[in-house]
């Protein structure tokens, strides 16, 4: 079963240790920050299952933070908040927040919300179509199944699961660090030539003109981006 990753963001050094502690007591593995800034820049290297937000923390409040997120991402966001006026949880809703709690709460009705929101995003993965094609590029996730026209393309685990993480991510840039740290562990994070490689030879088995990729594109100084595909019905695909 694969561990579940969360981020927890908050600018209270008493709560983040206590609901860090009960967390990873219960099997989660835990990241946290002490600010927004801390966890945009974690957010760059890795990619949680379930944020948990605090909502009041001094620069970088937790509504810009989730602000910032949903500019790039669909991950769970659980803000926690002592304020609990009505119109503030509806615009933090509409701002993209899946769910919230109000300070001060208990542990077991966090669990509980934490839980409903993974097994919710569950199924939602579960429904979501894993194939994806444009032109003559065809990539079905599912079955691990890469095709370009009518050639099979053979590849590595390791350019396969590149490729798979940015399909996944199809449209939106993900940086050098998170690629590497996904891929090759955190330790290997600026690795920049061996991600460079990498993507080199996907390039030469999926592009027309690897040079001039229009795929796998750069964006420089950030990081890399798949672009040119859509999602496609499983029962449309004849991968």
């Amino acid at each position: 079963m694969k561990s579940v990753t969360i981020l927890l963001v908050d600018d209270d050094p008493v709560i983040l240790k206590f609901v860090a502690a009960n967390l990873k007591i219960r099997g989660f593995n835990v990241i946290t920050a002490e600010n927004g800034e801390t966890a945009l820049t974690i957010l760059e290297k890795t990619i949680p299952d379930l944020v948990l937000l605090d909502l009041l923390m001094p620069k970088l409040d937790g509504m810009e933070v989730c602000r910032r997120i949903r500019e790039w991402s669909s991950m769970p966001i659980i803000i926690l908040t002592a304020v609990g006026e009505p119109s503030k949880m509806i615009e933090l809703l509409h701002l993209g927040a899946d769910d919230y709690i109000t300070k001060p709460f208990g542990i077991d009705e966090l669990m509980a919300r934490v839980k409903s929101i993974l097994r919710r995003e569950s199924a939602k993965v579960a429904k979501r179509s894993l194939v994806l094609s444009g032109g003559e590029l065809k990539v079905n996730l599912n079955e691990r199944h890469v095709t370009v026209g009518e050639r099979e393309v053979s590849l590595t685990p390791t350019e396969y699961n590149i490729l798979r993480l940015l399909g996944l991510n199809a449209g939106k840039v993900l940086s050098h660090e998170m690629l590497l740290s996904k891929i090759w562990g955190p330790e290997n994070s600026k690795e920049m030539e061996l991600l460079r490689v990498y993507i080199a030879r996907l390039r030469n088995k999926l592009e027309d003109n690897p040079k001039a990729p229009k795929y796998i594109v750069t964006k420089p100084r950030i990081g890399y981006c798949l672009q040119g595909l859509q999602p496609r019905d499983l029962a449309e695909t004849h991968l």
